[in-house]
């Protein structure tokens, strides 16, 4: 089978499987550039490319190859993993007998702890919203991000028949279409519920718009936070999933324990939820100056004193 063709039916076959939108680009473009490069190893055009000649020496060559590039570990794995999706699909469709990338190794990632916001940031932030339309908006747009934890894919794709404000809370659509409801803190309801009041265009159902009187973009809510970053005066670029960082991180500090968290942030793996339990710095120290006994002895600079 040419690899075109066995492309069309990969990226149809994630479109019923609810992969996202932003998922099934970032294979496409990824599984683009390994069948150009196989096709150039091969002396032939893309057009002219067949999948029996996806092989594992050329797998791994390309993964080398990526390496001498330039590209981070982050992104070779993340090529990789498209590479070993689309060959495990040739296999399970019967178009491959056996997988070229079984056996394919990846360098591990760097481990990276995610940024978030302390919490006099955070209060900076939520107050920063001016009181017109537009700030009425943004500060919906703030209380969903941070109060909610939702991703910003989330939060624009919310209709105004996913809030329930008597019962504070929202019906969130997350990844692969997996509903899941999310508590609606009290300021966010408040706001919510100000903001609806005074919004007008009552038959559009998208519940966050923009100027316009359409639905908001992820580009926009990015532009957005940033403006009201700069307007509370943090002095760091500030980020939508930064403030979902934020959620999963106070809760934790709160006490919260992990699985309540990998349900409000919606993901398929514990593990995906593990990496907040990093908790500050301070929150830390201060709990081991509380609690160890050899914590309560003076330092000797302290002593002299």
């Amino acid at each position: 089978m040419l690899v075109d063709e066995a492309l069309t039916r990969f990226t149809a076959y994630q479109q019923a499987r609810n992969f996202s939108a932003l998922t099934v680009a970032a294979y496409s473009a990824d599984l683009e550039r390994f069948l150009s490069f196989c096709a150039a190893e091969e002396g032939l055009s893309r057009a002219e490319l067949e999948t029996e000649q996806l092989t594992v020496p050329v797998v791994r060559y390309y993964t080398r190859v990526l390496a001498g590039a330039g590209l981070s570990k982050r992104s070779i794995a993340r090529h990789a993993a498209a590479i070993r999706s689309f060959c495990k699909f040739l296999c399970r469709e019967g178009i491959l007998t056996l997988s070229p990338a079984q056996k394919l190794l990846t360098p591990k990632r760097d481990m990276s702890l995610p940024r978030f916001l302390y919490r006099e940031h955070t209060e900076k932030l939520l107050t920063a919203p001016d009181g017109d339309a537009a700030g009425r908006r943004d500060r919906v747009l703030l209380e969903l991000l941070y109060g909610s934890g939702l991703r910003v894919s989330e939060l624009v794709a919310l209709n105004v028949t996913d809030a329930d404000l008597e019962g504070m809370i929202l019906r969130v659509k997350g990844k692969g279409r997996k509903q899941r409801i999310v508590p609606l803190t009290a300021p966010a309801a408040r706001a919510l519920g100000d903001y609806l009041a005074t919004r007008g265009r009552p038959e559009e159902k998208a519940l966050l718009l923009n100027r316009r009187g359409g639905r908001l973009s992820d580009r926009s809510v990015r532009r957005d936070l940033a403006r009201l970053a700069a307007a509370a005066g943090l002095g760091q670029h500030v980020h939508p999933h930064m403030l979902r960082h934020t959620f999963a991180t106070d809760l934790l500090d709160g006490g919260a324990d992990l699985r309540s968290v990998q349900e409000l942030l919606g993901h398929k793996r514990l593990s995906s939820t593990q990496i907040y339990t990093h908790l500050s710095r301070e929150k830390i120290r201060a709990v081991y100056m509380a609690a160890h006994p050899r914590a309560q002895i003076a330092a000797p600079e302290e002593q002299e004193k």
